[in-house]
């Protein structure tokens, strides 16, 4: 069952946003259910005379770790608002499913829409909220790359993100990535509890002295090359904007790509999904690196060309994979498919490769970004609220990705 949950804001009239949608009655008992006028205009007044706004909210993709602190932050917004803002009810729909065009419609009588990675927002799911009164699509994510940005545009539909929630979330997973592949934990934790306490096949190598390639210097490449910088490692790096102060900070050298590639016994990958990372690492780029390096990518399945990667293992010139993420993860991660056959046979081969580790897209979750991420959230769908959202012509293109 898809839950609900309704906030309770004060009772009494008074308008304020004509443009939001008609709420739903709320059931609590100690306030007066609003009257028509309230639910046409989202607007209510508190005991004290503060006026409130309201908004109603579809969260596709909803999961009890994240509906949680999504519900925490929509409390902690109402009761502290910033000084020169009315109080803002955000009624959040939770619906286990994804966006799509199969989906959309369950977003009848919402204001804005709250996706995560793996929703699809194309022109036609975005025509298909148009037409239901949609006007914000709040991702409660940093990538954008599933959402059709110049349809939101034409559309006049806003969509924000969360830029940043904790770079060390993802730059603490990758190192786990890396660590559990080198030392060969998942099979030595397996051996010892099947009683064999043999050490063959568990020689792992020193971090120490390792060349590390990061892949983008971003927040969370940064913080990764801050982490590898710990183990002493010397560290290259690859970004079409160079962080001087980071090459100042760690001894980090930038270089080109392909250098890169041939001398780094580590490469990991920190940088979003575009048209031109698309297949980063492919056919071409795996054949430069340096024989026998530790891939790893937190980032998105899409800057591996999988099957260049399947054939790299073969051959040896990729000597071991930590992935979190998979070019096809879409319909198979964020569900349980235990007691079904897995019919993707690349991602089958890779799970059953020994010196290959897969994570489903877990490298986010941990608490602190959990609830960063909600926060940031909040706001967005605060702002929509007000009325603060940017117009086309002063996007911001960190947080706010298209306005009306």
């Amino acid at each position: 069952m898809n839950a609900e949950l309704q906030t309770q804001p004060p009772s009494t009239a008074l308008s304020a946003l004509s443009s939001i949608l008609a709420a739903k009655p709320r059931a609590s008992a100690p306030e007066a259910a609003p009257t028509p006028s309230e639910r046409h205009h989202g607007s209510r007044v508190s005991p004290n005379g503060a006026a409130s706004v309201s908004l109603s909210v579809a969260v596709f993709d909803s999961h009890k770790y994240d509906s949680d602190p999504l519900k925490e932050a929509c409390a902690k917004a109402r009761q502290n608002p910033p000084p020169d803002k009315p109080p803002v009810s955000i009624e959040l729909r939770f619906l286990e499913s994804n966006l799509d065009v199969h989906t959309a419609a369950l977003a009848k009588g919402c204001e804005a829409v709250c996706v995560f990675v793996n929703d699809k927002i194309s022109e036609q799911v975005l025509q298909e909220l148009k037409s239901l009164g949609v006007r914000l699509v709040a991702l409660r994510c940093a990538g954008y790359n599933n959402v059709d940005l110049q349809a939101a545009k034409r559309l006049g539909i806003a969509v924000a993100r969360v830029p940043e929630y904790s770079p060390h979330a993802i730059a603490e997973h990758a190192v786990a990535l890396l660590l559990a592949l080198n030392r060969k934990l998942v099979r030595a934790t397996q051996r010892v509890r099947d009683g064999n306490f043999l050490l063959e096949g568990l020689v792992g190598f020193d971090l120490f002295g390792k060349t590390v390639g990061v892949v983008g210097t971003g927040k969370i490449g940064a913080t990764f090359a801050r982490i590898m910088h710990g183990f002493g490692c010397r560290l290259l790096a690859s970004d079409p904007v160079r962080n001087e102060a980071l090459a100042k900070e760690l001894g980090l050298e930038y270089c080109d790509f392909p250098v890169l590639l041939e001398q780094s016994d580590i490469v990991s990958l920190h940088l979003p999904l575009t048209p031109e990372s698309w297949h980063l690492i492919n056919a071409d780029s795996i054949g430069r690196l340096k024989r026998g390096a530790t891939l790893i990518n937190t980032g998105r399945g899409g800057l591996i060309e999988t099957e260049a990667l399947i054939a790299a293992l073969k051959s040896g010139g990729v000597g071991a994979a930590g992935l979190d993420v998979y070019e096809e993860e879409e319909g198979v991660f964020f569900a349980d498919h235990s007691g079904t056959v897995l019919t993707d046979e690349k991602l089958a081969w890779l799970l059953m490769c020994p010196n290959v580790l897969i994570t489903a897209h877990q490298a986010f979750l941990t608490k602190e970004a959990l609830q960063q991420l909600a926060a940031v959230t909040v706001r967005n769908l605060s702002a929509l609220a007000n009325g603060e959202v940017p117009g086309q012509a002063d996007v911001d293109g960190q947080q706010w990705l298209a306005g009306f």
